[in-house]
């Protein structure tokens, strides 16, 4: 077999295949349209949670945030992967978004 033909194809194996799997790990099994899906279920529960706490009451409890759809891959990093030891100083943890209260999230609606 010549190294074009095996070239070849190598270069067209399934993207779901064993070979990929072995290389991506779960983020092969998963194409555009299941991260668009799970992005579309992302924003639509961000949405009812923003819907539940403007129409809670102001003294009540406001409703937990949704937990995004877990994806084979955050952060560019495959959740199989454990990185190794950083180069350079350790990144600073981020300050916590503040929730907007009920007032903020009915004067975005209005």
């Amino acid at each position: 077999m010549s190294s074009r033909r095996l070239s070849v194809l190598v270069k067209h194996l399934p993207r779901e295949g064993a070979v990929a799997r072995e290389l991506h790990g779960e983020a092969a099994e998963w194409s555009v349209g299941d991260h668009l899906l799970a992005a579309a279920v992302d924003h639509l529960a961000a949405a009812n949670w923003m819907f539940a706490c403007v129409n809670t009451a102001e003294d009540a409890e406001q409703p937990a945030p949704p937990e995004p759809v877990p994806r084979p891959e955050q952060g560019g990093v495959p959740a199989d992967v454990t990185p190794g030891p950083r180069q350079g100083p350790a990144p600073q943890p981020e300050p916590e978004p503040e929730q907007p209260t009920a007032t903020e999230l009915a004067g975005f609606f209005s």
